[in-house]
Formats: structure tokens, C-alpha cells, sequence
């Protein structure tokens, strides 16, 4: 009985000392965390508010500051570890081991990633945009993170990820406030060029849409194999280049048929010759 009795002491002592050395600890690591966690929850209100005004991404700037809070937390997390006596080297290279293996495995995400952030930081293009890019073309439906929302003009849906379309050339139509239609048409060699160019003129003056303080061009361009070929080049608004694109082309027909000139399709003469027996 004495033998059980001194035992109990022996591990109550024991337990009491454990507690004395570790106690204090743990009760600083809970504060630590508790004190931690707040000024962490108000440094990422902080950054968010901020980060939503300086960039011009709301989902960016969300996505910024929930990886701030995640990274601040971790380390947190790491640090009363340590003050608990756990230790924390083989922790933390498990964890960067892991983050290596992911970061390979992810290799692919995160470049659309860091295309996401690149296309939403300088902001080639904008929703409602027109563009061009990676062999494709459609009105920008929306910008994420990892992936870029197209629709063409037969209500296709393209989804293209960010990484090769930060990466690549990118034409936005309508990025410019002013727009040239541009149309190319030929006479042939029999009618006269000046009156032909009048009446070209003609149709851009008076068509509203045209902008008359542009460099509206009508011009000859070459001197084809079966046609005297002209450019016209009418600046429009942006928001007028579709209607004019598809409107112009028989007005520019009509007036150059009543300026007595023609519009000829292609020709080859054949001459046939008949050798002598």
C-alpha cells in the first residue's frame, strides 16, 4: 500500500512539475494566438480595404488579402509551437516540402494564375471588350483569376486560359474610342479615276456616322491585274463600326455605277494559236 501511495506522490510530482514548466507556456502560446488571430483579422480587414482601392480588381484584391491572412495565420501557428517547446524545423521543411510538390504539380494553374494577375493588374482589355487573341475573337464576358470568358458573334462560349493569353499578342478593337472601316474597291482601266474618287468621297461626306475631322482616306492602291484598286478609309466611332462595316459597301457600288464607272471581276485573255502543218 505504501509502495501504490508513493507512487501516486511520485507521479503527481511529476505531473505537478510538468505542469509548472510546460503551463506557463502553453497558457503565453494561447494568448499569443488569441492577440495574434485579432490583430490578424484587423491587419487583413486593412489590406482588403486598401487593396480594393488600389487595384482595379475587386476579385483580385479579395484573393490578395484571403493569401495574406492565410500566410500571417501559418506563421502564427508556427510560432506558438515553438513557444510550447514543439519543435518546429522539421515542420516547417515538411511544409516547404510539400509546397514544392504542390507548386510542381500546380505548375500549370499557377502560370494562368500569374497570367490572372498580370491581365488584372495592367488590364489589356475590360468586360464588354472586343479582342483578339490566341487565335480567337469575342466580347469579353469576364476576367477570372485562372481562366478569360469569351463570347463570339455566334454565341459561342470560349473559355482561354490566362497564362498563354497574358503571354501572347492581344488585339482590342475596341480599346480606342475611334475605329477605321476600311474597304478596298476597284474600276477597271477604262473609267476615269478622278470621278471615280468624287464619288467614293461623296459617300463619306455624307453619311452622319463618318468622322469628318479624321483622315478619311480614298486612295489608289495598286494597279491590279483586272482593276484600278482603291482604298477607302472612313474613321467611325467604335460604336458605329459594325453597322458602317456592313452599310458602306453598297453605297460605295451604287456610287461609283452612277459615276459611269464599273466594278469588273476578273479576266484572262487567251490567245489561241494554230500551228502550220
Amino acid at each position: 500500500m505504501d509502495n501504490i501511495n508513493e507512487t501516486i506522490n511520485n507521479m503527481y510530482q511529476q505531473a505537478a512539475g510538468i505542469g509548472v514548466e510546460y503551463g506557463g507556456k502553453l497558457l503565453s502560446a494561447i494568448l499569443v494566438l488569441v492577440i495574434g488571430i485579432w490583430i490578424i483579422n484587423k491587419l487583413t480587414r486593412l489590406v482588403s480595404n486598401q487593396s480594393q482601392k488600389a487595384l482595379p480588381d475587386e476579385t483580385l484584391a479579395k484573393f490578395l488579402s484571403n493569401i495574406f491572412e492565410v500566410v500571417l495565420k501559418v506563421l502564427l501557428v508556427i510560432s506558438a509551437a515553438s513557444m510550447v517547446g514543439i519543435e518546429t524545423t522539421s515542420f516547417v521543411a515538411v511544409l516547404g516540402a510539400a509546397g514544392l510538390a504542390v507548386g510542381l504539380a500546380l505548375q500549370g494553374s499557377l502560370s494562368n494564375f500569374a497570367g490572372g494577375v498580370m491581365v488584372l493588374i495592367f488590364r489589356p482589355f475590360k468586360v464588354g471588350d472586343y479582342v483578339e487573341a490566341q487565335g480567337v475573337e469575342g466580347v469579353i464576358q469576364d476576367i477570372g483569376i485562372f481562366v478569360t470568358t469569351f463570347e463570339t458573334f455566334d454565341k459561342r462560349i470560349l473559355i482561354i486560359p490566362n497564362g498563354p493569353l497574358a503571354n501572347g499578342n492581344i488585339i482590342n478593337h475596341t480599346k480606342s474610342d475611334v475605329r477605321a472601316v476600311e474597304i478596298p474597291i476597284g474600276i477597271a482601266y477604262s473609267d476615269n479615276i478622278p470621278d471615280a474618287k468624287l464619288a467614293l468621297e461623296a459617300v463619306l461626306k455624307n453619311d452622319a456616322r463618318v468622322l469628318q475631322d479624321q483622315d478619311n482616306v480614298v486612295a489608289v492602291v495598286d494597279l491590279g491585274s483586272s482593276s484600278v484598286d482603291f482604298l477607302v478609309r472612313a474613321f467611325v466611332k467604335t460604336e458605329d463600326y459594325w453597322s458602317l462595316f456592313f452599310d458602306i459597301r453598297p453605297l460605295l457600288k451604287d456610287a461609283v455605277e452612277q459615276a459611269g464607272c464599273s466594278i469588273p471581276f476578273p479576266q484572262r485573255d487567251v490567245h489561241l494559236f494554230q500551228e502550220s502543218a
